[in-house]
């Protein structure tokens, strides 16, 4: 009776414990709550990253480069952002604590969109026309690499600075003749701004010549060091949200919904579902899992990045990227 007792009070203790609490981790996107943002929220509420022993915070961003400072200073732990502006801000602040840890659009959406009314159905038409290009924005950092690739006379492009908001509407309005952007993101909202399909022309740098890998997971060097096994449980956890987002978009952007009430559910889905076919879902990540990079075609990527930017140090792949976290679990495999 005794030892009964005390087994009784100590499950009853052990009962009234608090469990321990999941890891936080804040993590910055790249852009606003659309589409492509879907398979972290379906991470969130399938469960995947509270499985990990994680508690996930989905913060927007306002652009390709802007994830890269919030995660070298240490604000945040892990980031979404374009590796190619990765490669330049490490260059331009050596040492900073930050790299790529899992590719996520094997296939970059680095874009010219234009309308083929105003003259913009190849590369070559770009000459002679205004583009519009957001300073901070990825495609139009990487717009040197497709030009040269193409034999573009950059003389003869007349460049707008435009800002995020009012890009495609300018294109809408045919104040310019083409844009940079994210092919799943200019083209969508300009077709929702009036523009016919068939007048949108989207020439994906990937196509033209551009070998660059596109945006991946980033993290503060200091804080992975200190937590691997958090990291690589983020990154499984996130490989899941986008293998239930490819299985079923259509619940994965319910998620979505949750989160930017006044997207439009139909517009949203179809975005998602061109950067699954166009961006994260290519022939290399269906056989080999998601994640990883080529070392061949990295530094291509590299030699690419030269042609066009001044490294003021040689450039190191393995500054760039870190493949020591993904698991090997098999969870990277998405089909």
């Amino acid at each position: 009776m005794f030892h009964r007792s005390l087994g009784a009070l100590a499950a009853l203790l052990i009962g009234a414990a608090p469990a321990l609490a999941d890891t936080k981790i804040p993590f910055a996107l790249d852009w606003k709550f659309e589409g492509p943002a879907a398979p972290y929220f379906v991470a969130v509420d399938q469960g995947f990253y509270k499985e990990a022993g994680l508690e996930v915070e989905v913060t927007e961003g306002a652009g390709s480069l802007d994830a890269i400072p919030k995660v070298a200073t240490g604000a945040f732990p892990i980031g979404f952002t374009d590796i190619n502006s990765l490669m330049k801000f490490l260059d331009q602040n050596p040492g900073a604590p930050v790299t790529a840890v899992m590719m996520v659009y094997d296939k970059p959406p680095f874009a010219v969109v234009g309308r083929k009314s105003l003259g913009i159905a190849a590369p070559k038409d770009i000459e002679g026309k205004v583009l519009g290009a957001p300073p901070p924005d990825g495609a139009w950092a990487q717009f040197p690499i497709f030009a040269a690739e193409q034999g573009l006379d950059m003389a003869k492009i007349t460049v707008e600075p435009v800002g995020f908001p009012v890009r495609e509407p300018m294109l809408a309005e045919g104040k310019v003749a083409a844009i940079t952007g994210f092919s799943f993101t200019s083209t969508l909202n300009t077709e929702r701004l009036g523009v016919p399909a068939e007048d949108i022309s989207v020439l994906l740098m990937a196509d033209y010549g551009v070998a660059l890998y596109g945006n991946a997971i980033i993290v503060n060097t200091d804080f992975a060091k200190a937590n691997p096994a958090v990291v690589t449980a983020f990154l499984g956890a996130t490989a899941k949200g986008w293998k239930a987002a490819i299985a079923d978009p259509a619940a994965a952007i319910t998620a979505l919904i949750a989160r930017n009430p006044a997207a439009d559910p139909a517009l949203e889905q179809k975005r998602l579902e061109l950067a699954i076919s166009g961006n994260v879902l290519t022939d290399y990540v269906k056989a080999n899992g998601m994640g990883g990079v080529d070392p061949e075609r990295f530094a291509k990527a590299i030699e690419q990045t030269k042609s066009v930017y001044e490294f003021k140090a040689e450039p190191d792949a393995a500054l760039y990227f870190d493949g020591a976290y993904l698991p090997t679990d098999g969870s990277l495999m998405l089909e």
